[in-house]
């Protein structure tokens, strides 16, 4: 005899559609959890598949792309792939450790984590303690590890405007001062990495919380003269530092002068042109032989495309708009279920990786000026591959908890706010 109708015997004036019926429903509620503890754990499984596949194939399109410079840099061929590897690893523990962390600790901790990637920010421009490289001061060493502080603030700032905006969500669609404040704070995180400097990063930085922004609610009219000022503040910087407005006019005619100025574009549009449809094979490419620079950060997309053609770099594309559609579906179910710091989350999340992944292929393929920008889950890159991972993990945990029966027991509170 089932514990259902242990119920309906001890209480036999129960209705099913009364207090008995709440009862039952609890009680195939928690059957089913205990079910689901003894099956493989509930997640978005294709999510997850689709991440591994792209760092799995990142690895290896990273591994060949690599060889040539490391052999001559560092008379060893697998001196990135080590370090990749190791990366990987770092980047598994760190979305593990991510996932099992309540998403409650998150959205408390939004403004303390803003504040020490403020911090890192500041401390990477300290003489003696960030890292200068080729101009650029980006890196704090700590040991083996380089921490790059503005990868970190691209993953602490969509928590803390995810968090703001459940804070602070009738201020924000009421009131200018309220969208204001947040816009104001990412002002002054992208002028420090503008400091060290990294353009692009600060553009995928800003694109991301406008979008999130938008989605909060913030009226169009406010929106639309913000994101006004930030395009006459985007070309002002352009105009006033030469190799940026180089590299905007270059990629409009890459072979008018493709010993300089248009060198890095023409190179990679040589390498798709020398792949055609299937490639000429994994590890054949020419245009990694010291052709194109920076091939295994940030022209990965043109070495998958000179070695399997077309075929793999729509292989590519569509990976990444799958990842977009599993990630955007879970911010609309959490945003259903009235879980709004979890749906901001998610679609914060979607926004930021999803626009690297539309940057660093369109400046691959020519379509947009050329920016510093790795591609997600595949170049090298220590701290892109950890700080995506952690977003992936935060992902999962969202999915989890919506499949759980605390976000079913609250999903019908959770509507009624929203609807009020």
């Amino acid at each position: 005899m089932n514990a259902e109708n242990q119920i309906q015997q001890a209480n036999p004036n129960i209705h099913p559609g009364g207090t008995g019926g709440r009862a039952k429903r609890g009680l195939r509620v928690r059957e089913r959890s205990r079910r689901r503890a003894n099956r493989v754990p509930d997640l978005d499984w294709p999510l997850l598949a689709c991440v591994l596949m792209l760092l799995g194939f990142g690895f290896v399109m990273m591994s060949s792309a690599s060889m040539p410079i490391a052999d001559r840099t560092f008379d060893t061929p697998f001196h990135f792939v080590i370090r990749h590897a190791l990366a990987l690893g770092l980047a598994a523990a760190a979305g593990i450790l991510v996932f099992a962390t309540p998403l409650a600790w998150w959205e408390r901790s939004g403004p303390a984590l803003f504040l020490l990637g403020l911090i890192l920010l500041v401390l990477v421009l300290v003489p003696g303690i960030g890292r200068t490289v080729n101009g650029a001061s980006r890196w704090i060493p700590l040991g083996p590890f380089n921490l790059q502080s503005s990868e970190s603030m691209k993953f602490f700032a969509v928590i803390f405007v995810s968090g703001y905006l459940v804070r602070r969500r009738e201020e924000v669609v009421t009131n200018l001062w309220g969208f204001l404040k947040p816009m104001l704070l990412m002002v002054t995180a992208s002028a420090l990495i503008m400091r060290q400097p990294d353009f692009g990063t600060t553009v995928i930085l800003l694109a991301t919380v406008l979008g999130l922004l938008f989605l909060g609610g913030v009226r169009v009219i406010h929106f639309a003269v913000l994101f006004g000022m930030l395009i006459v503040a985007a070309v002002i910087l352009v105009a006033l530092e030469p190799y940026r407005l180089e590299r905007v006019t270059s990629f409009m005619d890459p072979f008018a002068d493709p010993f300089d100025t248009g060198f890095q574009l023409s190179q990679a549009l040589i390498a798709f042109g020398r792949g055609e449809w299937f490639g000429v094979g994994l590890g054949n490419g020419i245009q990694k032989q010291f052709f194109l620079p920076e091939a295994h950060t940030d022209f990965l997309m043109a070495v998958i495309g000179e070695e399997l053609g077309l075929a793999g770099t729509l292989a590519v594309i569509t990976a990444f708009g799958f990842f977009l559609w599993r990630v955007l579906a879970i911010g609309a179910r959490a945003e259903r279920a009235g879980c709004w710091f979890a749906a901001y989350a998610a679609h914060g999340f979607g926004l930021s990786i999803g626009f690297q992944a539309m940057v660093s292929i369109g400046v691959n393929l020519g379509l947009l000026p050329t920016k510093g920008l790795t591609l997600p889950f595949m170049s090298y890159g220590s701290n892109s591959i950890i700080i995506t991972c952690m977003a992936v993990g935060l992902l999962l945990r969202i999915d989890r908890d919506l499949r759980s029966e605390t976000v079913e027991q609250m999903a019908e509170g959770g509507m009624q706010w929203a609807r009020a």
